[in-house]
C-alpha cells in the first residue's frame, strides 16, 4: 500500500514513515522544501507540494493509496500572538483544502484519509472522563481542531473512509514534549505546572505509530478516535513518575511545590491555559476495535523512554 503523508517531516510523520517503509509499504512524504527532508530510511521518499493544492501529487492517489494528513504549524513552538494563532489555524485548514483538491483530481479515490486532530478538541474538561462522544470545547485550540477536522469532511461524501486522530501528548525520546519536560527533572528542579491536578493525556510514540497503522488497515475504522493511553495521569503524578524513571531527586515536588500559575501565565500567555487545563481522555473507540497498547501505564512507558 502507498501512504502519502502530509506533515511527514515532523516528529510523528517521520516515525510513521519509517515504520511503513520497514514494513514494505511505499511511504511518500510531502514537503514544501525537499532540501530539509535530510536522509530518509528505506522505503520512504519525498515529494514537493505547496500545501494549498493537489498540484503535482494528486497523480499518486489510487484505490490502493491512503493519505495521512498531519500537516500544521507547531502549537508549542512559540508564544501565541494573534499572527501566530492565525498561522496555526491557516496551516491546518489550507493544507486540508489541498488534500481535498488532490482527492477530487485523482483518477481513483484513495482507500482512506486519516485526518489528524488533537484532544484539545474537547477543551478544558476538569476531572470528567472524556471519550469520543464528548462535545467540542469553546477555546482557541478546540476551535482550531474543529476547523482542522472540518477542512476534509467532504472526503466522506466522495466515498473516502476518514478516521479522525485526536492525539494526546506524544512521548518520544527523539523530540516533542518529553525532552523539554525531562530537563528540569534531570537537574533536580522538576515541578508540576500550577497545582498539578490537571490531567495529562499522553501516548507513547510506539502506540501512536501502532494505532495509526491499525486504523490504516482496519476498513471499519471511521469517525473520531482518541489516541491516548487508557491510563491517563495527572500532571503531578506524571512528574513524580518521570523523576523516578530518571533516578533523580525531586525535592520541589516532595515539598508540594509547583510552577506558580501566575508566573506560568506571564511566561507563556494564552498558551499556558492549554497546559493548565488538560483532558482525562481515554481511547474507547480504539479499544472497542481491538487495539492493544504496548505501553498503557506511565511508569513503564517512562522507564522505556528514559532507558
Amino acid at each position: 500500500m502507498r501512504v502519502v503523508i502530509t506533515g511527514g517531516t515532523g516528529l510523528i510523520g517521520r516515525a510513521v514513515a519509517r515504520d511503513l517503509g520497514a514494513a514494505g509499504h511505499d511511504a511518500v512524504i510531502l514537503t514544501r522544501n525537499l532540501d530539509k527532508t535530510g536522509s530518509l530510511p528505506p522505503g520512504v521518499r519525498a515529494m514537493q507540494w505547496d500545501g494549498k493544492t493537489g498540484q503535482g501529487w494528486a497523480s499518486l492517489l489510487d484505490g490502493d493509496t491512503a493519505i495521512l494528513h498531519l500537516a500544521g504549524e507547531g502549537i508549542a513552538d512559540g508564544r501565541w500572538t494573534e499572527e501566530r494563532k492565525r498561522r496555526i489555524r491557516d496551516s491546518r485548514v489550507d493544507s486540508g483544502k489541498a488534500v481535498l483538491d488532490a482527492i477530487r483530481k485523482a483518477k481513483d479515490r484513495p482507500r482512506a484519509l486519516l485526518q489528524a486532530s488533537a484532544v484539545g478538541y474537547y477543551g478544558p474538561c476538569g476531572d470528567e472522563l472524556v471519550t469520543e462522544e464528548h462535545h467540542a470545547g469553546g477555546d482557541f485550540l478546540a476551535d482550531v481542531c474543529k476547523e482542522w477536522e472540518d477542512s476534509t469532511a467532504e472526503a466522506e461524501t466522495l466515498g473516502v473512509r476518514r478516521p479522525l486522530l485526536r492525539t494526546g501528548i506524544v512521548l518520544s525520546r527523539e523530540g516533542g514534549a518529553l525532552p523539554k519536560m525531562a530537563l528540569p527533572y534531570r537537574l533536580g528542579i522538576g515541578a508540576p505546572l500550577g497545582a498539578g491536578r490537571q490531567w495529562f493525556p499522553w501516548i507513547h510514540m510506539d502506540d501512536e505509530v501502532g494505532a495509526i497503522r491499525f486504523l490504516l488497515e482496519r476498513e471499519d475504522a471511521r469517525g473520531p478516535f482518541n489516541l491516548t493511553t487508557p491510563e491517563p495521569v495527572t500532571n503531578r503524578e506524571f512528574g513524580r513518575l518521570l523523576g523516578r524513571a530518571l533516578r533523580r531527586p525531586n525535592p520541589l515536588q516532595a515539598l508540594g511545590l509547583g510552577v506558580p500559575t501566575p508566573v506560568f501565565r506571564i511566561a507563556l500567555g494564552e498558551m499556558a491555559e492549554a497546559l493548565l487545563h488538560g483532558q482525562r481522555a481515554v481511547p474507547r473507540h480504539l479499544q472497542e476495535l481491538g487495539y492493544t497498547f504496548r505501553h498503557p501505564e506511565a511508569a513503564g512507558a517512562l522507564r522505556d523512554l528514559t532507558a
